[in-house]
């Protein structure tokens, strides 16, 4: 049987979370409601958080912080975050961006995850509420690789380097669907320019092995290059690098690596999608 409670903190749900292993938080349902409704979660307790901290934007200066309940409409609603709209717009239908949180996104199975895709290519850390307090800020790649591991976390806050010139930061999300089908694979690029040459490049990927994953193959092939067709060939030469796609009802193995290299070169050159 299924009971829900609401908190009015987040360190009275983490603290629920951390000596109950039935229990659930709910962000904004998108993930757990499905299994809900799909029977794969039928006992325990769901957890609601009211806190209006859970679902702040702080995006004032030069560390954006999203709060882990933060949707994806609210995101499309802040001017100030105009170079993470694209990704917040891959998220599903416009029901479905009004309820799916950045913290819940960064739970999502592959294919799912799109904008936690953007989040790793943008630097971003995650803190964790536990019941005796927030933890300390954890690099998004360190997260993802103890996701599994880390059993009913609760994703306080979301902090972000906030690009200095919002151009340099590009998403891509691939799906055989229109508008808003599920991902074939997701990309996301951040690359600053320091004299006309790539310096510091993050590159992440979506859908192409069980969490999102850097290419590091590709920000090697790219760093310290101007962005010309060399420099776009090399890197598509090493988009494979470390990849571990799955075959799913959406794509297969196969096809996932076979596109990937041709829309990197699509994204790093520019073209319209």
């Amino acid at each position: 049987m299924l009971a829900v409670r609401s908190c009015a903190t987040l360190s009275e749900a983490a603290g629920i979370l951390s000596g109950d292993r039935q229990a659930v938080l709910i962000g904004g349902g998108t993930l757990v409601m499905r299994d809900v409704n799909e029977g794969k979660l039928t006992e325990g307790t769901l957890l609601r958080v009211t806190d209006p901290a859970f679902r702040r934007i702080d995006a004032g200066g030069g560390r954006i912080e999203l709060g882990g309940g933060v949707t994806m409409g609210q995101i499309l609603a802040t001017r100030e975050l105009a170079f993470l709209h694209a990704p917040a717009r891959a998220i599903g239908g416009p029901a479905v961006r009004n309820m799916a949180s950045v913290g819940g996104n960064l739970f999502a199975s592959a294919p799912y995850g799109d904008f936690a895709v953007a989040l790793l290519a943008l630097d971003a850390q995650v803190v964790v509420q536990s019941g005796f307090g927030s933890g300390r800020a954890t690099p998004l790649e360190e997260f993802l690789s103890a996701r599994e591991r880390m059993g009913t976390a609760l994703v306080a806050t979301i902090q972000i380097p906030r690009p200095a010139s919002p151009g340099d930061f590009h998403f891509r999300k691939i799906s055989r669907v229109k508008p808003k089908g599920i991902s074939v694979l997701s990309i996301a690029a951040h690359l600053p320019l320091a004299g006309g040459r790539v310096s510091q490049a993050r590159v992440a990927y979506g859908a192409m092995a069980p969490t999102p994953i850097r290419a590091r193959g590709v920000e090697r092939a790219l760093e310290g290059k101007a962005l010309d067709a060399a420099a776009i060939a090399a890197a598509k030469q090493a988009a494979l690098e470390g990849c571990r796609p799955a075959t799913d009802a959406i794509a297969s193995e196969w096809y996932r690596r076979e596109v990937l290299p041709v829309h990197l070169g699509r994204l790093l050159a520019g073209e319209p999608r």
